[in-house]
């Protein structure tokens, strides 16, 4: 029987049709991700409109390209002005972050609804990078375990009540007679000359706070940039170490602070210090380690660089407006005089100090954009626009302090602003004049502890000194930048050279007189914790 041959042979026809399918499956695949594209953008161009106004977003990227390289608060403030609404929105990648620039509606929306806004968003690089599970439920898969980006539950109410026993009002002034022996303490160092103590273990600590404080600045770059587009986690930190680089560090924080907290329970157990009500109300919480671990360095770390960063922001204030600090002056002398430096019990009477120590923390806040940002729990509705459930919500404490309507040339540091009697006072939605600290339950726990502590140090320099900028060789005075700060969440000045000289003979005898007592009190507090050099030591080895 004779074969019929096909002009095109079995194989090639094979090899065609499987070209042919691979070709109708990428078109198919393409098509797809166009469609999915189109979709997607739909969603977000939808959710635009109703929430309040910004840029437009392009697909994928939202609005991540505007971002500037530094300072993004400033943009914010800025497009705030351009689109003539307070509140406004920006994508970041596919989601879009509402920033509130004004006191009036960062009143409204977060303490006046502070239930509302009472929770975290998904935060992807300061808390799942570094990692802090979000979880509020302490039966969850991954039960959260630091306040600071716990979703707002039962379990977050645990941590809140129990970072209150270290720093609640009430708690607090327990504290008043140390504070004040550690700033005397202080004040001889820079009597005699300002020293530099280095302790490396602190330093390092402080060293993963400041990183820590820059991981929660929109930015389009790494690692920020983790947070426009989440997928990028899922790539090896093996593969792309540039890309992760610093955020283990983080962890090896958390193994630190358990570690000094189990310490200095060990070594006093009856002692009434925080760590040791950490163990005590760990049975009847359940709290696992990296839950004390977060408990003890969150005291640490939000008091630690925030109040240095304050007072260097003051004694730049000091150098830069010179013309504030003879009224301060004829304040202390009425009332406390050259023989001892200022107490809690003079605080009634200095009037002029208060309102020193808020100008300082209105002028240049740390907190710029207001610590962690909030999320609403449900949706919400603000003059007549919609913040979905979920949204990145953060107030704008640079826009919020230098508004000229509240605060007139707002670059300018003057403390007659929070007197009540000067005509350069305005009104505000809070009696403390300022937002620093936060809003709602998200406040900041230690905010007690941080204003009394900056009131007793600055009212303690501005008694004890003359702090001026610094001379060059020819002894003219070396000019200061007032706009010359980092980047980073947590914001402080560049480095620059001052000077301290003491008021007085008289003042200067008393610093010493009081510096020596103080020096002996302090005395039982001596020495090194040996577990924590320990712990460093090997952390080293094994990096």
């Amino acid at each position: 029987m004779p074969v019929i041959e096909s002009p095109m042979g079995l194989p090639s026809l094979l090899d065609l049709l499987s070209s042919q399918v691979v070709r109708i499956a990428l078109a198919s695949l393409f098509l797809s991700g166009i469609g999915a594209l189109i979709v997607d953008h739909v969603r977000m161009l939808r959710l635009h409109k109703k929430m309040p106004p910004g840029p437009l977003p392009l697909p994928i990227i939202g609005n991540t390209h505007l971002l500037p390289r530094n300072k993004p608060w400033i943009y914010f403030e800025q497009l705030s002005k351009e689109l003539n609404s307070p509140v406004i929105t920006f994508w970041i990648g596919r989601n879009p972050t509402v920033w509130i620039n004004d006191a009036w509606s960062a009143s409204e929306l977060l303490d006046k609804k502070a239930a509302v806004f009472a929770s975290r968003p998904r935060m992807v690089v300061f808390a799942e990078l570094t990692g802090m599970d979000q979880s509020s439920d302490v039966h969850a898969k991954k039960p959260g375990s630091n306040l600071v980006t716990m979703y707002y539950g039962d379990r977050w109410r645990v941590h809140r009540k129990i970072t209150h026993l270290g720093v609640g009002l009430q708690q607090v002034r327990e504290y008043r007679g140390f504070r004040t022996t550690r700033v005397v303490s202080s004040l001889t160092n820079y009597c005699e000359r300002p020293k530099s103590i280095v302790d490396p273990i602190i330093t390092e600590v402080i060293a993963v706070m400041q990183k820590a404080a820059e991981l929660n600045v929109p930015g389009k770059s790494f690692p920020m940039l983790f947070e426009s587009f989440p997928w990028l986690t899922n790539l090896s930190p093996t593969l792309f170490p540039w890309m992760f680089q610093g955020l283990g560090k983080r962890r090896r924080g958390q193994q630190f602070f358990y570690a000094l907290a189990e310490e200095a329970h060990e070594k006093d157990p009856n002692s009434p210090c925080y760590a040791n009500q950490l163990f005590d109300e760990q049975p009847k919480y359940g709290l696992r380690t990296d839950e004390i671990s977060s408990l003890a360095g969150n005291l640490f770390g939000a008091g630690s660089d925030t109040s240095s960063s304050t007072l260097i922001t003051f004694v730049l204030a000091c150098c830069a407006f010179p013309e504030v600090l003879p009224k301060a002056w004829e304040e202390l002398d009425r009332v406390v005089g050259h023989h001892r430096s200022p107490s809690w019990d003079d605080k009634p009477e200095l009037v002029y100090i208060k309102a020193f120590v808020k100008e300082v923390l209105r002028w240049r806040s740390v907190a710029i954009i207001g610590g962690q940002p909030h999320a609403p729990i449900s949706d919400d509705e603000w003059n007549g626009y919609t913040i979905p459930k979920g949204t990145w919500t953060q107030g704008n404490v640079w826009a919020i302090h230098h508004n000229e309507h509240e605060f007139p040339d707002p670059d300018r540091f003057n403390p007659g602003r929070f007197l009540k009697e000067s005509p350069d006072a305005r009104p505000f939605p809070n009696d403390k004049g300022y937002m620093t600290f936060g809003w709602g339950r998200r406040v900041c726990s230690g905010q007690g502890l941080a204003e009394q502590g900056t009131f007793i140090t600055i009212a303690r320099l501005l008694w004890g000194f003359n702090i001026q900028k610094a001379l060059d060789e020819q002894r003219r005075e070396i000019p200061v930048d007032i706009f010359n700060y980092t980047d980073g969440l947590n914001m402080r000045p560049q480095p620059f050279k001052c000077r301290f000289t003491p008021r007085s003979a008289e003042v200067r005898k008393a610093i010493e007189r009081e510096g020596r007592q103080a020096l002996e009190d302090l005395s039982v507090y001596d020495g090194e914790s040996e577990r924590v050099a320990e712990f460093f030591s090997r952390n080293k080895q094994e990096a």
